[in-house]
């Protein structure tokens, strides 16, 4: 139904900028609430950024300001564009999408058993 690939971790020193992609391998035309959530090291999944069926986008407060959604409707293609990364955002990043809501949350991106996340993507911020 879905399968969500990303790509565009890697190793930045603080201050520095990633993009992330993602591209859904098996779209057949319909068009998902979507968000990337992230796994710190000792910490649980937390959701970072989300843009749902109606264009609204809600960032985690830790990374307002700093990170950007967007998405390529004709590419099919979720974007994260991360700058002044800092060491709190080490992390796996994953790309998800709801297969039920319209409307989603930085908490139900997260959390909630419709969505679903791809591989992940490792993004590491040390000097």
């Amino acid at each position: 139904q879905v399968q969500l690939v990303e790509s565009g971790g890697g190793s930045v020193q603080p201050g520095g900028s990633l993009t992330l992609s993602c591209k859904d391998s098996k779209y057949g035309g319909r068009t998902y609430s979507m968000g990337w959530v992230r796994t710190v090291q000792g910490e649980g999944r937390e959701g970072v950024a989300t843009l749902d069926d109606y264009g609204t986008i809600n960032y985690a407060d830790s990374v307002k300001g700093r990170f950007t959604i967007s998405r390529d409707v004709a590419k099919n293609i979720l974007y994260l564009q991360m700058d002044n990364l800092q060491r709190e955002d080490t992390g796996m990043y994953y790309c998800a999408a709801d297969l039920v809501r319209r409307v989603v949350t930085i908490s139900s991106i997260a959390t909630a058993r419709e969505v679903v996340r791809g591989q992940g993507t490792l993004v590491s911020v040390s000097a």
